[in-house]
């Protein structure tokens, strides 16, 4: 699913703006940050964090 616009993940019910399960990787960028993370149910997730805050743009099925 790309362009997620949800409060949770819609696998398990995990709130997106909760801390993450496990962070996999986290890159800086111009803007913030780019973090992959997975959540609880195992659905890999991309985050970026900038001046506007977290969101989750993309994530995968369950894991």
């Amino acid at each position: 699913m790309t362009g997620t616009q949800r409060e949770a993940c819609p696998h398990c019910g995990w709130p997106d703006r909760a801390e993450p399960f496990q962070i996999v990787s986290r890159h800086g960028t111009a803007a913030g940050h780019t973090v992959w993370t997975r959540c609880g149910c195992g659905s890999l997730q991309v985050r970026v964090v900038d001046a506007c805050g977290m969101r989750v743009l993309s994530r995968s099925g369950r894991g």
